[in-house]
């Protein structure tokens, strides 16, 4: 049995209850907010693993829902959009939702992505020196990044930039980075290009699938990079 807590926010009652009854069946534990400031009082006083967030609702709209929910702390979000565009997809990801789902939609196809996106983004321990997810530890007194479960340390192989880009990411495993905002956290040293920042990732990712760890980062077209989990 799934344990995890998926919180709903859509007004449309009868595709909350399409949604429920389809994320039941699976094993999740399911609650119903029909409007953005019921949605921030659920989450006030309960933590849901993953919220389902409707884009277009009265009191506030789901853009206002995740700006603060992402103010708040990481919990992943789906979004539902009627807009099949660029533009809602990439402000939802700019903003810090996890994926998004065009209106009409196949609740199937919803609750593969609650799992995928739970896959994803669950982040299993977290202290003042070290991060943890389900593939990768790190810990930044020992300077070791750890692949999981076969215990690789793979830091000795790492340059500097590589070590700050990869401890970036664990640190907010739900959160996609554009390039100018990795340049200012992990370029200290004075690279300025954009660009610069592709050819980082590019080995790093290289180093990280001959660890064992393949897929672990992930490409957003058109904006920038996030922490994916291995497959």
């Amino acid at each position: 049995m799934n344990s995890s807590m998926i919180l709903i926010v859509e007004d449309d009652v009868e595709i909350a209850a399409i949604l429920t009854a389809y994320l039941q069946n699976v094993g999740f534990m399911v609650s119903h907010a029909e409007n953005g400031a019921l949605a921030l009082a659920f989450c006030a006083t309960s933590s849901p693993d993953l919220i389902i967030l409707d884009v277009r609702m009265p009191v506030m709209d789901g853009w206002q829902v995740l700006a603060e929910v992402r103010r708040r702390g990481n919990t992943p979000v789906i979004m539902l959009t009627a807009n099949d565009d660029d533009v809602d997809k990439l402000s939802a990801l700019r903003i810090g939702a996890d994926d998004y789902v065009v209106k009409p939609f196949n609740p199937a196809e919803v609750v593969a992505r609650v799992q995928a996106v739970l896959r994803r983004t669950q982040v299993v321990t977290r202290s003042d020196d070290s991060f943890s997810t389900r593939s990768l530890s790190i810990n930044l007194q020992q300077h070791s990044v750890v692949v999981k479960p076969d215990g690789t340390d793979i830091a000795p192989r790492l340059t500097t930039t590589e070590f700050r880009l990869i401890t970036q990411f664990v640190r907010e495993p739900n959160r996609v980075f554009s390039r100018d905002e990795l340049l200012e956290a992990c370029f200290p040293e004075g690279d300025t290009l954009p660009r610069t920042v592709d050819s980082h990732i590019s080995k790093l990712r290289k180093k990280l699938d001959d660890a064992g760890a393949s897929g672990l980062l992930q490409n957003v077209r058109g904006f920038g990079y996030r922490l994916g989990e291995s497959k």
